[in-house]
């Protein structure tokens, strides 16, 4: 019996302390990262940072976050779009009010209403497509619209005002520009422009 317990005890001490040892190298790898990162070897910390991913959730959390978007920008910076939008869109549900995270999405989500809206001045003379289009815009534009104004709230730019008036304006939203400034208010009450690591 008692060989039994000591067997067993040891089988959950080596667990425990291969849980641990998993811990620590991912943040190992993490801190790898970051220097890569400092350095400007892109190549090497985006390497680094897909070989965190399936681990990420090792990290404590407010580290995990600013993995994440870390990851994000460097695949953005690398034209991945998609999996820029993955990482960043993992901050925003855990800390909405970092505007940071909304505006990349917002910026990149406009990526698809630019390429839609070049689209669309091509199908003029189309009724259907131009129809098919102009829904697609504006499903593009509500998707952006949310991070650009949690943005614009918090950090205001001419620049990103005048992207936001401009969707309204394209779709034909008066009451979404009308209702513009009580929002961008309201969305300025709590911002966060760094994300915690603890």
């Amino acid at each position: 019996m008692f060989k039994k317990l000591l067997l067993l005890s040891s089988i959950v001490f080596m667990a425990f302390a291969t849980q641990a040892q998993t811990t620590d190298e991912v943040y190992n790898k993490y801190l790898d990262f970051n220097e890569a990162r400092m350095y400007q070897n892109t190549d090497k910390a985006l390497t680094l940072g897909q070989d965190i991913i399936p681990s990420a959730d090792k990290l404590k959390e407010g580290t995990r976050l600013n993995f994440y978007y870390a990851i994000g920008n460097l695949f953005e910076n690398d034209g991945q779009s998609v999996k820029a939008i993955e990482f960043y869109q993992k901050v925003a549900a855990a800390v909405p009010d970092y505007y940071v995270a909304q505006r990349a999405l917002g910026y990149l989500y406009l990526k698809d209403v630019q390429d839609i809206s070049t689209k669309l001045n091509a199908a003029k003379s189309d009724i259907n497509e131009n129809k098919r289009l102009t829904a697609l815009y504006a499903t593009a534009a509500k998707k952006a619209l949310p991070y650009l104004e949690k943005a614009q709230a918090c950090d205001p730019t001419d620049d990103t005002l005048t992207i936001i008036k401009s969707l309204y304006k394209n779709m034909g939203d008066t009451q979404g520009a009308a209702t513009l400034n009580t929002r961008l208010k309201a969305l300025s009450k709590n911002c966060i422009d760094l994300l915690d690591d603890k």
